[in-house]
């Protein structure tokens, strides 16, 4: 009877400790040959062979008209000439200050209309269904009022952008207040935690996820509606960003030049997610022990 007792209690106390391990977050750092071909270099290969394919589709004459496909020495060159006339980096920082500033905006505005929208049944019977239909409705629609009510200045591109990026970033917060357990909410009410400190301090950090994907969701209609408001609409007094700099290429009947557009835009899209949006998602799940490395 007492060997049976003692080997139960071996079992729970194995079990128990199999549950510890479990919950063990890994601290060491991962070597660098595992981040190198986990990270690294599956872009790089991917990379190369659309160098490679693209390539062959001119040396080969599959498409034989460069007004249709340049070859990647000559978009190499155009980047070449834009770096060495100084104006690469000025195209970049045009759109991105932009970008980022409207994105704020969008956040400070878009943030508090979420938390409105959530808890407030006649607000969300109200502008809930306006919220869903401006998030479908394309960025691009919203330019050609924005020239006609704010003229060709940066505060028409400002106004785009929040039209854009607002509708994502509060229903992405409603959705992720919506899947938060009430038992949160109560246990908060029982604590005191009520009003603006219960929503500070029990709503957005379990609606986290959701706001989260709402935020990455936003910047991406930010930058949508900015290159739309900056092709369309070209100023001198607007500087040459990179939807600009798209628009002068197709103007010059340059592809080179638009493929260095296209280039570009496509870096500071990837460049945000990787720099801002990745470590926060990462963040977010190790901090709900969901990711245990990386």
């Amino acid at each position: 009877m007492a060997s049976t007792e003692t080997k139960t209690v071996t079992d729970a106390g194995s079990v128990e400790a199999g549950l510890d391990a479990l919950e063990v977050v890994a601290t060491g750092r991962t070597p660098f040959r595992q981040t190198f071909t986990s990270k690294i270099l599956p872009p790089v290969i991917a990379t190369v062979v659309v160098l490679v394919v693209w390539q062959a589709l001119i040396s080969f004459k599959v498409v034989d008209d460069p007004t249709k496909l340049p070859s990647p020495a000559d978009v190499g060159g155009e980047f070449k000439r834009a770096w060495l006339e100084g104006t690469l980096l000025g195209y970049i920082w045009t759109s991105v200050s932009r970008g980022l500033l409207g994105f704020l905006f969008a956040l400070a505005i878009g943030t508090p209309l979420g938390l409105l929208v959530a808890r407030v049944k006649f607000v969300r019977a109200a502008i809930g269904p306006v919220l869903s239909g401006l998030q479908s409705l394309p960025s691009v629609a919203w330019v050609p009022p924005a020239v006609i009510w704010l003229g060709l200045d940066n505060s028409m591109m400002y106004a785009v952008i929040l039209l854009g990026a607002v509708p994502s970033i509060a229903n992405g917060l409603v959705s992720g207040i919506d899947q938060v357990p009430p038992l949160f909410l109560r246990a908060g009410r029982t604590m005191g935690a009520t009003g603006v400190r219960g929503a500070w301090h029990i709503v957005l950090p379990a609606a986290l996820p959701g706001y989260l994907a709402g935020l990455k969701q936003g910047w991406a209609f930010s930058w949508r509606s900015l290159m739309a408001a900056e092709i369309i609409a070209s100023s001198p007094d607007l500087g040459i960003g990179l939807g600009a700099l798209l628009e002068n290429g197709r103007n010059a009947s340059s592809m080179s030049m638009v493929f260095e557009a296209i280039f570009l835009i496509l870096f500071v899209g990837i460049a945000i997610d990787l720099l801002i949006f990745s470590p926060l998602e990462r963040w977010v799940l190790r901090s709900r022990g969901l990711l245990v490395k990386g």
